[in-house]
C-alpha cells in the first residue's frame, strides 16, 4: 500500500473538515514523507499544534504533488519527549523539524544538526527540547558552531551587526584561504511571534499581521491569509477581484525583481544597470502606489477580494507607465548579457546541482534557476491563474547568472500578463463578504510571490476560530540553499551569491 493511499488531499484555497485527515502512526507517518518525496512531491509544510487537554503535540503534514495540483495531508501524534528525524534520509525536513522541536520541547531523535532556528521559548511550560529550562528565554545566537580545524583554516564572522542599514542575520564561515569550506547561516534576531498573535483571530488586526510578516511581499502574503479565509468561509471572489489582486501581485514581482537585479549589477561594479534599475525599482512601486495609494501594497489585498478598483483613467495611466518602464527595462538590463566583465563574475559563481536543489526543496527563482519548473501560479493555481497561462521560465546551470537571468524572463512575462490585465478587467463588484468560518476545519493556501512559495495553513477549532496558524516563507526554504551555494566559493563572492537569492530575514523569522 502506498502513501497515497493514507493522505487526505485538496486543492490549493481548499478547506476540509479536520475529522477526514488521517491519523498515522509515527512510522507510517515518516514513510508517507520518504514515499512522497521519493516521486517529486515536495514538503510544503511540516509543524506541531499542542493539544488543549493533553500532553500530545499533534504534527501537521502538508504535501504538494506538483503534477496533480494535489495538496496532501496526514497527522500524527507525539506523545513522548522526542520523535525519529527525518533529516538525514529527507533534508527537506530539516529545519522544520529543529521549529518543532524549538516550539513544543519535543527532540527529533539523531538529528544531524540539532541547533535552534528561531531562538524563542517553547509554547510549552516546562524544559525546552535541548533540556533548557523555558523559564527563560534563550539568548539569540548562543549556540554551537561548526568549526573545520586543521593547518591555515580560519573562521570569518560577519554580522548580525551589518554596515548598511538592512535586517540582522549572522553568517559564520570556515575558509582556507579565501576558500569557503563551509557557509553556516543563523537567524532569528528579530522574531516577533506572528503565529502566536495570529490565534484566536480573525479579527480586525490579522490581515495587518500578514501584510507585514515581509514587507516587499506584502501582496503575496495579503493573498495567502485571504485566500485561507476564503477557503474556510466558502467565499467566491468576484472575477474583477480576482484579476485586480494578479496585477497586484505581479507589479510586486517585477518591482522586486527589477531592483534585484539592479542590486546584483551594483555589486560587480556595473554601475549604468544598477543606476537604471533602482530608479525602475521605483517607478513599478509607484504603479503600485497608484493601485492603493501605497508603494508596498498595504490594503490592497482584502478577504473577499480588494480593497481598491480602477477606474478607466488610472488603467490608462497604468498602461502609458508600464509599457514605458517594459522599454527602459530592456534597454537597462540587457546591458548585463551584453558584458563580459558581468558574465565573468555571473557565470559559474555560486552554482547548485538540480539534485541539491531538489534536496533541499528549493522553490521560487532559485529552484528554477537549476532546471527545476516550479510554480504555484502553473502547479497549484487560484484565483485568476486558473484562467490564463503564465509560462515558467527556467534555467539549467544554477549559478548566478541563472539566478540572473530567470528574474528577467519572468519580468518580461508579467509584464505581458499586466498588460493583457489591464487590457480586459471584467465589470462588477471588487469584494464579496466573508461569512464565518467553518470550525473544525483545516485550510491550506500557496502564493508564487516573488521569492517562491509562501503557504498559510490555518487550523479552525470549535467556534471557528484560528487555534493554529502557521506561516513558511519562501526564505524558509531557501537559505540552506544559500549556504551550499558558498561551498568552494571564494568568500569574495559571499555579497553576491546572497542578492542573487534575495532572501527575507523578516520572512524567515516571522
Amino acid at each position: 500500500m502506498t502513501f497515497a493511499n493514507h493522505l487526505a488531499t485538496i486543492g490549493n484555497g481548499r478547506s476540509i473538515d479536520r475529522s477526514q485527515i488521517p491519523e498515522l502512526s509515527g512510522p507510517d507517518f515518516r514513510q508517507a514523507i520518504l514515499d512522497a518525496v521519493s516521486i517529486g512531491q515536495r514538503v510544503s509544510a511540516l509543524f506541531g499544534m499542542a493539544g488543549a487537554t493533553d500532553e500530545a503535540v499533534t504534527l501537521y503534514l502538508v504535501l504538494a504533488d506538483d503534477q496533480e495540483s494535489r495538496l496532501r495531508l496526514a497527522t500524527t501524534k507525539i506523545t513522548g519527549g522526542g520523535f525519529e528525524s527525518l533529516t538525514k534520509r529527507c533534508p527537506q525536513v530539516n529545519l522544520f523539524e529543529r521549529e518543532i522541536a524549538e516550539q513544543f520541547g519535543i527532540k527529533p531523535e539523531g538529528h544531524p544538526w540539532f541547533k535552534p532556528v528561531r531562538f524563542h521559548g517553547s509554547y510549552r511550560p516546562g524544559h525546552d527540547a535541548w533540556g533548557r529550562s523555558t523559564a527563560q528565554p534563550p539568548v539569540v545566537g548562543v549556540m554551537d558552531y561548526y568549526r573545520v580545524e586543521g593547518d591555515e583554516v580560519h573562521e570569518v564572522a560577519v554580522g548580525p551587526v551589518h554596515a548598511g542599514i538592512i535586517e540582522p542575520g549572522h553568517f559564520r564561515f570556515q575558509c582556507h584561504g579565501e576558500n569557503v569550506f563551509h557557509l553556516e547561516i543563523s537567524l532569528g534576531y528579530q522574531h516577533r511571534g506572528v503565529e502566536r498573535a495570529m490565534l484566536g483571530g480573525p479579527d480586525k488586526r490579522s490581515i495587518h499581521y500578514a501584510q507585514t510578516l515581509a514587507g516587499d511581499s506584502t501582496v503575496a502574503h495579503g493573498c495567502g491569509h485571504c485566500l485561507l479565509l476564503e477557503a474556510l468561509a466558502k467565499c467566491q471572489k468576484p472575477a474583477r477581484a480576482q484579476a485586480l489582486r494578479g496585477i497586484a501581485l505581479e507589479l510586486e514581482r517585477v518591482g522586486n525583481h527589477v531592483g534585484n537585479l539592479g542590486a546584483m549589477a551594483g555589486d560587480v561594479g556595473f554601475l549604468p544597470t544598477a543606476s537604471f534599475c533602482g530608479r525602475l525599482r521605483g517607478d513599478f512601486l509607484n504603479m503600485t502606489a497608484l493601485l492603493c495609494g501605497s508603494r508596498f501594497g498595504r490594503g490592497m489585498i482584502r478577504p473577499g477580494g480588494v480593497g481598491f478598483d480602477l477606474d478607466q483613467a488610472q488603467t490608462e495611466e497604468l498602461l502609458r507607465r508600464i509599457a514605458a518602464a517594459k522599454k527602459d527595462c530592456r534597454s537597462a538590463i540587457e546591458l548585463l548579457w551584453d558584458s563580459p566583465s558581468v558574465m565573468s563574475r555571473f557565470e559559474e559563481t555560486g552554482r547548485i546541482s538540480r539534485e541539491i536543489a531538489e534536496q533541499l526543496g528549493l522553490v521560487g527563482p532559485a529552484a528554477r534557476a537549476c532546471g527545476l519548473v516550479r510554480d504555484v501560479r502553473n502547479d497549484h493555481p487560484s484565483g485568476i491563474f486558473r484562467f490564463t497561462h503564465l509560462p515558467v521560465a527556467s534555467w539549467e546551470s544554477g549559478d548566478v547568472f541563472a539566478r540572473a537571468y530567470v528574474r528577467w524572463l519572468e519580468i518580461q512575462r508579467s509584464i505581458t500578463f499586466i498588460e493583457e490585465q489591464l487590457a480586459s478587467l471584467p465589470a462588477g463588484a471588487i469584494r464579496a463578504e466573508v461569512k464565518p468560518l467553518s470550525p473544525n476545519h483545516m485550510a491550506v493556501s500557496l502564493i508564487e510571490g516573488w521569492r517562491g512559495e509562501l503557504c498559510h495553513v490555518a487550523i479552525t477549532d470549535a467556534a471557528g476560530r484560528f487555534e493554529r496558524y502557521k506561516i513558511v516563507d519562501p526564505s524558509f526554504h531557501n537559505w540552506p540553499g544559500l549556504a551550499m551555494a558558498l561551498r568552494g566559493q571564494q568568500i569574495s563572492d559571499f555579497p553576491l551569491c546572497n542578492k542573487s537569492f534575495d532572501l527575507s530575514y523578516c520572512g524567515h523569522d516571522l
